[in-house]
């Protein structure tokens, strides 16, 4: 029997697309899977998440963060990811075995629908993990990996836009956002993505 187990937090990702990117509002396929090629052909995204609160089991979550990134050759419905995990240095390893179980899929909830498109899991990193909000922004942080910016687009009322009921694996609910400041570079691949498109969002996942 599955463990039971119940996060909540808030979340960033960026990828290579222009604004507004075409897997999230593009046709689907018949698994539901997004259809649509990414604007560059290609999809490259870092995706973080801070855990503000949550349990694995006995293993409290709270503080914690990971993130996750993706390189798909296509339209990210039809699979083939290469993907790879970072967990967070300062979790204690039962801490670290609980997110690797989540936000890798083993655990079950929306990573496990994620992680049946990913062909190569690349060898998980032990990375010290940083997360910040303000306003209309978001940012995050690995040393010498990853160090990343983004601001949700204006609003009429000056807050960010929000694209509500989206098919998407973190949240129905994201603000539309572009990157202020973007790069990426590990496992051979190099990003930078500045002023390209990028979501943010609260999430809370559960299972069990």
């Amino acid at each position: 029997m599955a463990t039971p187990w119940r996060i909540r937090g808030d979340y960033l990702e960026n990828c290579n697309c222009t604004v507004l990117c075409p897997c999230l509002l593009g046709p689907r396929n018949a698994r539901g899977g997004a259809a649509a090629r990414p604007t560059e052909g290609y999809c490259d995204v870092p995706v973080v998440f801070r855990v503000e609160a949550g349990r694995h089991g006995d293993v409290a979550l709270d503080g914690t963060h990971a993130a996750l990134v993706v390189h798909t050759s296509g339209p990210m419905g039809d699979g083939g990811w290469t993907a790879g995990l970072y967990l967070d240095q300062a979790a204690s390893a039962p801490q670290r075995a609980a997110l690797e179980a989540i936000f890798g899929g083993t655990a079950g909830g929306p990573m496990a629908v994620v992680s049946a498109l990913v062909a190569t899991w690349l060898p998980p990193r032990v990375a010290a993990i940083s997360f910040g909000k303000a306003g209309r922004r978001r940012w995050a942080s690995i040393p010498g990996v990853l160090d990343v910016e983004v601001e949700g687009i204006e609003g009429r009322d000056g807050t960010e836009s929000w694209i509500d009921n989206v098919r998407h694996f973190v949240s129905p609910r994201l603000a539309a956002a572009r990157a202020t400041r973007s790069s990426f570079r590990d496992h051979g691949l190099a990003m930078d993505h500045t002023g390209r498109n990028a979501h943010y969002a609260a999430f809370e996942w559960a299972v069990g």
